[in-house]
């Protein structure tokens, strides 16, 4: 190689010209396409505001509707169940018929059963069964929408680094969506409590209203898996790949089951005990999403490719959050709390960016939209989980809500510790 430098001297000129063109050319494309970019970062965020904002107005629902804490951690709950079923059935609709085709029509469910829920909240004397009809309706809408985005962005643009430029703006679009959530719900149920009922469809409106103007969809530059064949690649792919995979599944399932359980209890906590309300509340509510916010940005820009990171990042993280909660048997005043959930944040937030980003490198790109759309769906699951669980473990004595928290943790980080092996051949 240096002979030939020494041959051609202008060689290393032509080099850095022709990269410096390429640069130059990628800026261009994303330039180009910044209003389709911020269009699509709108989904994630008004999903997010969809389902995160009513965790602060759920001890009112449950006073106004004259429920139970479990019956209102439902409202929350069945949104999850059936986006847990529909993710991949979406995203596989979406390779034949079109993303946009998919995005669209699910906007616009989503706002429907915002409307649905506010209206018999608002009108009916018996509103808790139509209200959980909308919440369903819903969570169709957040299953052929939110997941969506992540292939569609994919089709729009040729290079990698494109790619994960696009993605990482929609995440953040994503993780500043759970900080605002509890901040605009709280503000919004200060004037009428069912008002981000209400307020969801404007927000499904804007962004259906930018999808259509602003996102041209590309066409598709493959042709669509038969199902018999998707079948057999996915079944390839969990025999080959499955230990490590069931791993990273079971992991975001338990942090999002741990994060969400953390939401409900401190929801419930802050009115009862602490008698915190209204935006106060949305305040404090927001500051362990706040950490781990800034902890998931910072140990994204930190992993890169490394994947013997990653697994430590993620095992440190969890066991972080474990001691963290298992602290909160010995006190439970208020500073005290708050700091120790919010340490916990930081730990949930190192390890989501590793399990995404083990996910993106361990996959080949042909597969990594339906193994994605699949580690979304585990995801819903914690989701699904945490306020029912929570609710009832409230009956009990209040330390059974850390020891479970902390054991579910403590779990979490056994399984990283001992499945996610980035040496192995399988996981390469």
């Amino acid at each position: 190689m240096d002979h030939i430098e020494r041959l051609c001297p202008g060689s290393e000129a032509v080099r850095n010209k022709s990269s410096s063109a390429g640069k130059k050319k990628k800026s261009g494309e994303l330039s180009k396409q910044k209003w389709a970019i911020l269009s699509l970062s709108s989904i994630p965020l008004v999903m997010t505001l969809g389902n995160s904002m009513l965790i602060p107005v759920l001890p009112s629902m449950e006073k106004e509707l004259s429920i139970t804490a479990f019956q209102t951690s439902m409202i929350i709950t069945v949104y999850s169940i059936v986006a847990i079923f529909l993710i991949p059935v979406a995203g596989y609709i979406s390779d034949h018929i079109g993303r946009k085709k998919v995005i669209i029509p699910s906007l616009i469910i989503a706002g429907i059963g915002g409307l649905i829920s506010g209206w018999a909240a608002w009108k009916l004397e018996n509103a808790y069964w139509v209200i959980l009809v909308g919440r369903a309706l819903q969570g169709v809408g957040a299953a052929g929408a939110m997941p969506i985005v992540l292939p569609l962005v994919g089709d729009m643009f040729k290079s990698e680094d494109d790619v994960s430029s696009c993605l990482g703006l929609i995440e953040t679009s994503n993780t500043f969506g759970k900080v605002l959530s509890p901040i605009l719900g709280s503000l919004l149920a200060g004037f009428i409590w069912f008002l981000p009922f209400f307020s969801f469809p404007v927000f499904c409106t804007i962004s259906v209203i930018m999808v259509m103007l602003l996102v041209k969809s590309p066409k598709s530059r493959t042709k669509p898996i038969p199902f018999n064949q998707f079948f057999k690649n996915i079944k390839k792919t969990f025999t080959e790949k499955g230990k490590w995979l069931y791993a990273i599944f079971f992991i975001g399932g338990i942090l999002m089951l741990v994060l969400f359980g953390i939401l409900f209890y401190l929801s419930e906590i802050f009115e009862t005990k602490y008698g915190i309300k209204d935006l106060k509340k949305g305040l404090f509510l927001a500051l362990p999403l706040g950490a781990l916010c800034l902890s998931s940005f910072i140990a994204g820009k930190t992993i890169k490719k490394n994947k013997v990171l990653m697994k430590w990042l993620t095992f440190g993280g969890i066991i972080a959050a474990a001691v963290a909660i298992l602290a909160l048997w010995f006190s439970i005043k208020l500073w005290f709390m708050l700091t120790m959930f919010l340490i916990a944040g930081v730990g949930i937030g190192i390890g989501l960016p590793c399990l995404d980003a083990l996910i993106t490198e361990g996959i080949e790109k042909e597969e990594r939209g339906t193994i994605s759309s699949i580690y979304s769906s585990m995801r819903f699951i914690g989701v699904a989980a945490g306020p029912p669980i929570i609710a009832l473990l409230m009956k009990q004595a209040t330390h059974w809500i850390f020891i479970t928290l902390s054991g579910l943790s403590v779990i979490a980080a056994f399984v990283a510790l001992i499945a996610i092996k980035p040496g192995a051949k399988s996981q390469n």
